[in-house]
């Protein structure tokens, strides 16, 4: 995008839907780039711990998965 696109799609913004509007997706891009270190929130956290807590999938299981994506 060219940074007159940019401009006009950041103008349009406002008019869009409030949960639609992605503010907290462009803050945290934001703080990226000025360097700011990201605090994952205490629900990501407890997600990171279930996900590492449990057993990989065997590899059957996601040759059974992949399969199921190919039909679709």
């Amino acid at each position: 995008m060219t940074k007159e696109e940019v401009k006009a799609v950041l103008e349009r913004v406002p008019t869009w839907p409030e949960d639609r509007q992605l503010v907290a997706v462009a803050l945290e891009i934001d703080e990226e780039l000025a360097g700011v270190e990201y605090e994952a929130t205490p629900d990501e956290l407890a997600a990171i711990d279930e996900g590492l807590s449990g057993e990989a999938a065997s590899e059957e299981e996601v040759e059974a998965t992949v399969a199921q994506f190919r039909k679709a």
